[in-house]
């Protein structure tokens, strides 16, 4: 990225064709002015990281190679119709004209969008002039790209930025088609009759501004149509459904062995044919026949290609491209059906990313063959028309060419609850990983700042400004819950089983007001995969959302007093909340944080989020795109004189100002989206790796998974020894506390942790004494020990002043987040220890959530060597190998061994031992774990930790020393899940004698 500032990256009016664009060179953007409109070509450019060194630095063309090409089919469809428009749209219909001019009046109260006008003049150039102006060959390539991927379909798509009115397009169109068929029934190139297809229920029901006798139709709001048509206007039909729609439903109920029975030649008797769901779906449009389509957010709509690009996915990825995949061909398959049976005239697809994605058959990010017009990111950002994302390019933590913040997920992604495990046993104080925890505080100090300026500007909360909003995006219910908790608070259960709420870290944004959670919650946590597809939310997640549902059942009811709340759906209750939010005078109006389990859905058009953090996988960039789209939309449409220096000199032009958008956690980067086809390179085949729950009953394992270890330390008063081991050192190469972050274009900024400085010492000494306190001082019923406070205060005071070392831009309130809290009480601890000279009974401290692991969380994929396992003794499907063949013989020898009960490889289970190598904490993981009889019967199995070792090393040593010594005694010590041991063996081919010789020695000595 060019290190050149570029204080204002509004170039061009929103109300004109675009005359100008910023250059981009091998470094990326430059603050060179080209006065021409950019040309339609396909990369996403968003700021990159900056480089440490120089040399290092990635060009343009590192980061496009040789797929980013000029669409050269947009670009002469844009030549053309812009001829077309300076010569007065001949060859169009009267009413067409009335209409364009209309819709160009520079009077009106809210102008439209050069872009929207622009879309439309392509469509009805197509539609109407093309072919009197010698340019058949586009409806022509048109036909031969739906005869490739849609066969029995017409589509034109126009692929426009989020936030640069998709809506008012569809409006458009309506009006257009309805008008000009009204006027002249006979005309085949026009309907007045028109399905909307949406992605979801949110897109679903927002759409009802496409209604001509809506009260908040678009018509009348923006003055679509001149007011002698609007009464034909009404005349329209028109239908709004989500895809979900076209999934034909049960007729009958029954159970699966009957449906099987009677179903003959894979067709269904149970299932409605496609006819009848053609009839319920269409069942508004009356006998209409050859109608418009309209698709929002297209992308969702395509074949698969038959024989086309294959992509080998894994894991969540290949979880997500199914899911896709199937949505996929459920929306085309409907709309087939419908063309089969009451006829489709054409399909006009609308979307800001109109791409095939992987699996699709087509190769990775390839645009739509039918976009016929095109207004990318990059020239929204130029025209002001959305915010402008701003991204993280630097830290004073970063070594390597990412910042810590840029790509969140590799850095937090094995430290996170894994998907499938009970939300009950994520339970507890939530504890983010450190990297994670310091992007939500250094997120949420520069939303501080936001909030600060909404609060302070009177005159906008008077004119129905709501709060900024901050979004996170998590990959699961486990993660979001952690998350959640972390935000807005968590209910802690005492001794007698009652529960208490604790206020969340965030302050502005925690759910606990004293001792009871608020009655306007300031953060809701969302599933919106559940609440788009209509679907039941999960018990799972309704456990989670309990509070906030009926937090907001109360409101409603004080909201609408006549309204019958009983029959309101918990997913309407919620569905309302999170499609209300940033909306005055609605439930969500309050709303300053939203945690969703999954991506926002398109459609989702709050216009006041200011930030996001994405804590899941990004597989693509369109992904990182659309979410990225969910804080887009523009706060302010007020535009004012802007003056720009070009080449030429000062140019006026009429502009909004700059708006900007903070995102963590997205990795955008330069990345083409269109090009020749790729040819694929076929990886082996994975194997998928799981748990058989079938298997379950006699061969599931569980162990128990901890955080670390104490002292059951018998005196009534504590005292410390301080010794170099106590010594902590602050650095940033651990956590930044310095973020730089840039927009593509415009103004850059500095995001820091300052605000935690506000703690004076004497409140960092009682969060360390307390910390310790709860985390190590315990009783036999779990009660902390509140009499030793006063000693660890003075204790914890005495290691802050004497063991705590700063590097530059720390400072010793760092150590309020958790993972520097925790190495801080782990040294204190250990020096009270070392201090004690009675008896010490070791015990685990087990972790905050998923408490015990279990073999049935397994699954995953893999292209490694692997070994299919006996039925009777191992849980999971298949071991995996690190090599050819020492798991797999060890596997073998396990099997063969009558003693051994059950068995299980410890890859992807979550069974670590932490451990400490040259002061730095760490996670030891063994190789296997067994249920052994050693004479006391299966109903009394030796849980053995079995190590495959090879040569002899010091990070070795330490693994199995800790296990021995810290892990195993305090495992057993705490006499809750069973009795363990520990035995290493050398040599895989003698694994029998080995284990059988370790235990007749035993019983022997």
């Amino acid at each position: 990225m060019s290190n050149r500032v570029i204080p204002n990256p509004i170039i061009n009016s929103p109300f004109e064709e675009p005359r100008r664009h910023f250059q981009f060179d091998e470094e990326g953007i430059t603050d060179l002015i080209v006065d021409q409109r950019r040309a339609s070509s396909y990369f996403i450019p968003i700021a990159q990281p900056k480089k440490k060194a120089k040399d290092k630095q990635l060009t343009l063309s590192d980061w496009t190679a040789d797929r980013i090409e000029e669409n050269k089919s947009v670009n002469s469809i844009r030549e053309r119709v812009k001829i077309w428009r300076e010569g007065g749209y001949q060859e169009t219909t009267g009413i067409t004209r009335r209409l364009v001019e209309h819709w160009k009046q520079t009077d009106r109260y809210r102008r439209l969008f050069f872009c929207q006008i622009e879309a439309l003049e392509t469509l009805i150039y197509i539609t109407e002039a093309a072919h009197k102006f010698g340019d058949q060959w586009i409806t022509n390539d048109l036909k031969r790209f739906a005869a490739d991927a849609n066969p029995e379909l017409y589509r034109l798509a126009c692929k426009m930025a989020t936030g640069s009115g998709k809506t008012v397009i569809m409006a458009m169109i309506v009006a257009w088609q309805t008008l000009n068929k009204l006027a002249n029934p006979q005309d085949a190139r026009f309907s007045d009759t028109f399905l909307v297809v949406t992605p979801g229920i949110t897109i679903r029901d927002r759409l009802r501004v496409l209604l001509p006798n809506d009260p908040q139709n678009y018509y009348d709001a923006l003055t679509l149509v001149p007011g002698d048509l609007k009464e034909e206007l009404l005349k329209a039909r028109i239908l709004i459904t989500n895809f979900h729609a076209f999934k034909p439903r049960e007729k009958v109920k029954a159970g699966k062995l009957t449906k099987q029975l009677l179903s003959e030649g894979g067709i269904s008797t149970f299932l409605e044919s496609e006819g009848e769901m053609v009839r319920r779906v269409c069942r508004e449009l009356g006998n209409k026949k050859n109608i418009i389509v309209l698709n929002d957010e297209a992308h969702h709509c395509y074949r698969r290609r038959a024989g086309g690009e294959e992509v080998k996915l894994t894991g969540d990825d290949r979880k997500e491209a199914e899911e896709r995949e199937e949505e996929a061909r459920i929306w085309i398959s409907g709309l087939e059906a419908v063309k089969r049976k009451i006829g489709v005239k054409a399909v006009f697809d609308v979307s800001a990313t109109p791409f095939f994605l992987r699996g699709s058959g087509y190769p990775e990010a390839t645009l739509f063959n039918w976009v016929v017009s095109d207004f990318s990111l990059i020239d929204a950002i130029e025209c002001g028309i959305v915010k402008v994302p701003r991204v993280p390019v630097a830290d004073d933590s970063m070594i390597g060419d990412v910042p810590t913040y840029r790509d969140l997920w590799l850095r937090v992604r094995d430290d996170l609850p894994k998907k499938g495990r009970k939300t009950d046993a994520v339970s507890g104080e939530p504890k983010p990983p450190a990297v994670l925890e310091g992007a939500l505080q250094s997120l949420y100090a520069n939303y501080a700042k936001y909030f600060e300026r909404w609060q302070q500007n009177e005159q906008a909360q008077a004119d129905g400004l709501t709060p900024p909003v901050f979004i996170v995006v998590c990959n699961n219910t486990n993660v979001s819950k952690l998350v959640f908790d972390y935000i807005a608070g968590w209910e802690k259960e005492l001794k007698d089983g009652s529960k208490v709420p604790v206020p969340g870290k965030l302050p502005l944004f925690s759910n606990v007001e004293g001792d009871r959670f608020s009655a306007r919650p300031q953060t809701i946590l969302v599933d919106s995969h559940q609440l788009e597809s209509g679907e039941a939310m999960s018990a799972d997640f309704k456990a989670i959302a309990r509070y906030e549902i009926d937090e907001f059942k109360a409101e409603y009811k004080a909201r609408f007093p006549g309204r019958d709340v009983e029959n309101l759906t918990d997913e309407d209750l919620l569905r309302e909340v999170m499609n209300t939010v940033g909306k005055q005078g609605k439930l969500g109006e309050q709303i300053r944080c939203v945690v969703s389990v999954s991506m926002l859905t398109e459609g989702w058009d709050a216009n006041t989020v200011t930030h996001i953090l994405g804590i899941r996988a990004f597989g693509t960039q369109l992904l990182c795109e659309q979410v990225v789209g969910r804080a887009l939309r523009r706060m302010s449409y007020t535009a004012a004189p802007s003056s720009i220096e070009t080449s030429n000199g000062s140019v006026e032009i009429e502009a909004f100002p700059v708006e900007y958008a903070e995102v963590y956690g997205v990795p955008f980067s330069f990345i083409p989206s269109s090009g020749g086809p790729v040819d694929p390179k076929p990886g082996p085949m994975p194997t998928h790796v799981r748990a058989l729950p079938e298997r379950a009953a006699d061969c599931e394992i569980t162990f128990p998974r901890i955080d670390g270890y104490r002292y059951d330390l018998p005196a009534d008063r504590v005292e410390a020894r301080f010794t170099d081991k106590s010594k902590l050192t602050l650095s940033t190469a651990d956590l930044p506390t310095k973020v730089e972050v840039h927009p593509i274009v415009g103004e850059q900024d500095i995001h820091t942790l300052d605000d935690l400085k506000k703690l004076r010492d004497r409140q960092l000494d009682f969060h360390l004494a307390r910390a310790v306190l709860e985390r190590y001082f315990r009783d036999e019923d779990g009660d902390v020990r509140p009499w030793l406070f006063p000693d660890l205060l003075a204790i914890a005071r005495d290691w802050r002043e004497n063991c705590l070392a700063l590097k530059d831009n720390t400072f010793p309130q760092l150590l309020i987040l958790i993972e520097h809290l925790s190495d801080a009480t782990d040294r204190i601890y250990k020096a009270i220890v070392a201090a004690e000279p009675g008896e010490k009974r070791l015990l685990p401290i087990p972790k905050p959530y998923d408490v015990v692991g279990t073999t049935s969380w397994v699954r995953f994929d893999t292209v490694r060597p692997t070994y299919r396992t006996d039925p009777q003794k191992c849980h999971v499907s298949h071991v995996v190998g690190d090599t050819d063949d020492w798991e797999q013989k060890m596997a073998q020898s396990l099997e063969s061994m009558p003693e051994v009960l059950r068995y299980v490889k410890n890859d992807h289970l979550g069974f670590t031992i932490p451990y400490t190598l040259n002061g730095q904490p760490k996670n030891y993981t063994p190789d296997f774990v067994v249920h052994f009889d050693d004479g006391r019967g299966s109903g009394d199995p030796l849980q053995l930790i079995i190590e495959v070792s090879g040569d002899p090393h010091k990070k070795k040593e330490a693994k199995t020393s800790t296990a021995e010594t810290l892990w195993i005694p305090a495992v057993n010590n705490a006499a809750t899940w069973g009795r363990w041991q520990l035995i290493e063996v050398l040599d895989p081919w003698d694994a029998e004698h080995a284990i059988r010789s370790r235990f007749r020695q035993e019983v022997t000595t």
